[in-house]
């Protein structure tokens, strides 16, 4: 296998075994992105030269007999939303297509206290909203497996990155599955952590509430070790919590005996596409032959899930977006006669349709005498969707369903339908209302293309789904199926 192929976990036994350096095991991915990424467009930004700088200091480091972390000269992908000082970081959008963050979000920080190397910046949907990655403002990113497809979104280029080999490990965010969906529809292992357990200083803000940084990774392995670097406590986020952050890579014990599981019928229901809940029952059924108890549930608030979600996250993706005024950041319109013309001549050309669309609903939503009627409700709806998830955790460790209730679309095939577009989130989004953590990871092939099967746990509780997660895995070969691009 070429290098670019390989899982960080097995490259770092090569590098503390000096069989190969970081400055090979990085240039070999920069090879396969100049080789594949004009079909794929995972990247808005390749950082050839200082990632080869990072891998060579690396070099030195094991030469001089430096002990190093499992991350050490590993490549990795970043999100184009987190920001990085002095690389440009664009949310994917005409209005930030310029902006230089004068800091780093503090993940950024601990990959670099560990010396992991940022091989570039990955496309999403602009500012994160969409699920095919077709909203980003410079051009999509196309599924490795099928590049008429979409990769899914919004994380969609770390996604696309990391199956097509262009990447060892990438990281994204999720604001209402947008890590566990591209994770899903490019056969990848994607990770939605805690909300809190990783800090979003640095992360633009598209719903506060909602947001958070994961991993992405070819293995349950990898993410658990990127996972260690990234959580934890961070006093310039307010909303990060105090915890003792485990060694997550101790969950994985390749050992589900006992393990309670239950499978949310509201999740296999009307919209589920057959052969998908197919591919879940017979992932279920794996479990129960490896000692899981597996029964169904109910979670009966979920219906009301996809209503919520799209009156909190808009309502608060336009107080967050208020602040692109063609003033303080990105880009400003040519010409304007006065100053408030500026800014609306700014935000026109500035956001896409999409992010418009999401601005307006928000905005309308916290008006004057609807703001009891829609968005006051839909916290109380959310609240009904947490008491789901905390009753249903006083049975089970682990709830098991899709994280796609349709195969990854053709490109352009839901562009003009918002809603059917929306619809694509329905298995994700409660997880982020909720603020539970959940793991997307391969269960087998349709026509073709990847199926995911997300995993959901209890707040704080990732090493009993990683340890669900990696058994399953060890005992199938789904993790194995590669793209052919």
């Amino acid at each position: 296998m070429e290098l670019y192929q390989l899982t960080a976990h097995r490259l770092h036994k090569m590098l503390v075994n000096k069989k190969v350096s970081s400055e090979e095991i990085t240039q070999s991915v920069l090879n396969r992105i100049s080789a594949v990424d004009e079909q794929v467009g995972s990247y808005v930004t390749v950082l050839e030269d200082a990632a080869l700088e990072t891998a060579r200091k690396v070099d030195r480091k094991i030469k001089d007999g430096t002990r190093i972390h499992p991350m050490t000269g590993i490549p990795i992908a970043i999100k184009d939303n987190m920001c990085t000082e002095g690389i440009r970081t664009t949310c994917s959008s005409r209005i930030l297509y310029n902006y230089m963050p004068p800091y780093n979000a503090t993940v950024i920080e601990r990959l670099g206290e560990v010396d992991a190397v940022m091989i570039g910046k990955t496309n999403m949907d602009e500012f994160a909203m969409g699920s095919s990655c077709e909203n980003s403002a410079f051009f999509p990113t196309c599924n490795p497996w099928s590049t008429d497809r979409v990769a899914g979104g919004s994380s969609g280029g770390s996604s696309a990155a990391v199956a097509a080999d262009e990447a060892i490990v990438a990281l994204g965010s999720d604001t209402g599955g947008s890590i566990r969906l591209p994770a899903a529809y490019c056969g990848v292992v994607g990770m939605k952590p805690t909300y809190g357990a990783v800090s979003r200083y640095g992360l633009i803000a598209f719903a506060s509430s909602l947001d958070q940084i994961g991993p992405l990774g070819k293995d349950v392995k990898d993410c658990a070790l990127l996972m260690n670097v990234i959580c934890g406590h961070d006093p310039m986020d307010s909303t990060s919590v105090k915890y003792d952050v485990p060694d997550y890579t101790t969950f994985l014990t390749n050992d589900v005996k006992g393990l309670k599981i239950g499978i949310p019928q509201e999740y296999m229901g009307e919209g589920i596409d057959a052969e998908i809940k197919n591919s879940i029952q017979q992932a279920a059924e794996k479990m129960a032959s490896l000692g899981a108890e597996v029964e169904e549930t109910s979670l009966p608030h979920t219906k009301h899930g996809l209503s919520a979600y799209y009156l909190i996250a808009p309502a608060e993706a336009s107080s967050n977006l208020a602040r692109y005024d063609g003033v303080r950041y990105g880009y400003r319109a040519q010409g304007p006669e006065d100053v408030i013309e500026m800014f609306k001549k700014t935000r026109s050309e500035g956001f896409g349709p999409e992010v418009k669309r999401r601005i307006m609903l928000g905005t309308y939503a916290l008006s004057a005498g609807y703001y009891d009627a829609y968005y006051n409700k839909a916290l109380k709806v959310r609240t009904l969707i947490k008491q789901d998830f905390d009753a249903a955790f006083e049975k089970y460790d682990v709830l098991l369903s899709p994280t796609s209730p349709i195969l990854p679309f053709r490109r352009g095939e839901k562009v003009d339908d918002p809603l059917q577009m929306y619809m694509v989130d329905i298995c994700t989004l409660s997880v982020n209302l909720a603020g539970i953590p959940a793991i997307s990871l391969p269960t087998g092939m349709v026509n073709d293309l990847p199926v995911g099967l997300q995993l959901m746990g209890k707040p704080f509780d990732e090493g009993t789904l990683l340890r669900a997660a990696y058994t399953f895995e060890q005992n199938t070969v789904h993790h194995e199926n590669k793209p052919s691009i």
